[in-house]
């Protein structure tokens, strides 16, 4: 896998885990969600200041969207499609 293959991989499952959409990372990185779709992809050269912006957004050491995962590991889910309702079931 090359790095930017790696970096999107990482990015794409921190961002699930942590519940952000593509938009909002982007929105609180200070970059375009295209941007972050692309990366995401494994399509576009990211720069390290452009790293450091997205970890400190996901709350992680800039390192650990460098490091390859383990071989066999499952894509990433995508997020559940359609906007969050502003007012929770119950």
């Amino acid at each position: 896998m090359d790095a930017r293959a790696i970096i999107g991989w990482n990015l794409r499952q921190l961002r699930v885990a942590k519940g952000l959409s593509q938009e909002r990372l982007a929105l609180a990185a200070g970059i375009d969600r295209a941007y972050v779709g692309r990366v995401e992809r494994g399509s576009e050269n990211v720069t390290i200041s452009t790293l450091e912006a997205i970890a400190k957004v996901l709350s992680v050491p800039l390192a650990v969207l460098l490091t390859e995962p383990v071989e066999g590991a499952a894509v990433p889910s995508p997020l559940r499609a359609g906007r969050r309702s502003k007012n929770p079931p119950g």
